[in-house]
């Protein structure tokens, strides 16, 4: 098997366009984390989201660390949390001391359940703890429930974070995921949609929370000619050479999103009429950037687990994965409030992400698809030898 081409789940696809923008920062010797692309790439990436204040930093986990800060978020705090995420999700939120409160999921979206959202609000505020903020992410891509998220925020004033981290050029609405909340958050990590090596952005209409933001991600350095300090600063910056990979990709994003979705499109077709195989479906005014494409497998209609084909096709060089743990069954958050039923778990248990990048060939598509269905087969023929 070791001769077979290694087929991975989402690796970076230069666009050719990034070297233009390299050059030019080594030319100007701008090797810092400041210079011409950073600028460019936060114009750039305000225009394409529709909201006019970005700062690009380090990490998409460094943008939600300092959404946080910016909200006031101290310790003791509780903020509610989607559970069925990547820990960058949570993190932030312990980095400063508060406490996480984890929110499960509808089964439409497989994003945070607005019912579920509202009892965990009611809670706290009966007993006097009112939550500062309310954390969502738009799951492989597919937002969450927008208008009911946001009609939830308004109600209880507690303000939404919007982690996009995996939906840049997803839309709701006709609009671009990342311009609904109070701040949001992309990140920009090599196996995104598009990649400044390691990244991540911070947007908002408030112009003034980005300014701040700014000036918190390098090192709080007060106007002087010394280095004066009278906050906690932190070194969140983007650099400008990362910042030119940055706008060599985004030349290219829509491609990139036709491309993920193309794969989603070829994986329907070949699977979606298998007895025990679903799909997280796009509703109507939802517009998933497919970042990943997922199933769920029924092992009692299938035959076989979503482990087991993960299994298979790791036998055959090809890598997938299992949706994400959630937050609260992570050992790390076991002593963590939770709130709703079992949505989230069941996609955890029965989920798996299919390879999913945009160079992807159809030859290695056919590839995939051929072996999730000879594991198919395999626990098909198991099935009827015990009958």
């Amino acid at each position: 098997m070791k001769s077979i081409e290694k087929i991975w789940l989402s690796l970076a696809h230069p666009s050719g366009r990034e070297e233009k923008y390299i050059k030019e920062a080594f030319d100007g010797n701008w090797i810092t984390t400041a210079g011409p692309n950073i600028t460019g790439f936060e114009v750039e990436l305000a225009k394409y989201v529709g909201i006019n204040n970005v700062v690009a930093l380090s990490s998409g986990t460094a943008a939600l660390h300092l959404a946080l800060i910016l909200l006031n978020v101290s310790k003791d705090d509780i903020v509610l949390c989607q559970s069925l995420t990547f820990a960058a999700s949570a993190n932030p939120i312990v980095y400063q001391g508060a406490t996480p409160a984890f929110i499960d999921s509808e089964n439409v979206t497989w994003n945070i359940c607005p019912n579920a959202l509202e009892d965990a609000l009611k809670h706290f505020i009966s007993i006097g703890k009112k939550p500062k903020a309310v954390i969502g992410v738009h799951l492989y891509g597919m937002p969450c429930m927008i208008d009911e998220i946001l009609y939830l925020s308004e109600k209880y004033e507690v303000p939404f974070i919007e982690d996009a981290a995996e939906a840049l050029g997803s839309m709701y609405k006709g609009r671009k995921a990342g311009s609904f909340g109070k701040m949001s958050i992309f990140s920009f990590n090599g196996n995104k949609i598009i990649t400044t090596s390691g990244g991540g952005a911070l947007f908002s209409n408030n112009e003034e929370l980005i300014n701040k933001a700014r000036f918190l991600a390098t090192q709080a350095r007060d106007h002087a000619v010394h280095y004066e300090h009278s906050e906690i600063g932190y070194n969140y910056r983007m650099s400008n050479v990362c910042a030119g990979i940055g706008r060599g990709q985004l030349e290219v994003i829509d491609a990139r999103v036709s491309q993920r979705r193309s794969n989603y499109r070829f994986y329907h077709e070949k699977l979606s009429n298998i007895p025990g195989i679903s799909f997280q479906n796009e509703p109507e005014d939802f517009f998933s950037n497919r970042w990943l494409t997922t199933i769920t497998i029924d092992p009692l209609t299938a035959w076989t687990s979503s482990e087991e084909i993960r299994q298979h096709l790791e036998l055959h060089n090809i890598e997938s994965r299992p949706i994400w743990k959630p937050m609260h069954l992570q050992p790390v958050f076991k002593k963590a409030m939770y709130f709703g039923g079992n949505i989230s778990q069941n996609l955890f248990k029965n989920g798996l992400c299919l390879p999913s990048g945009s160079s992807l060939s159809t030859h290695n598509l056919e590839r995939i698809q051929q072996e999730i269905r000879s594991c198919l087969q395999t626990g098909h023929k198991k099935a009827s030898d015990r009958n």
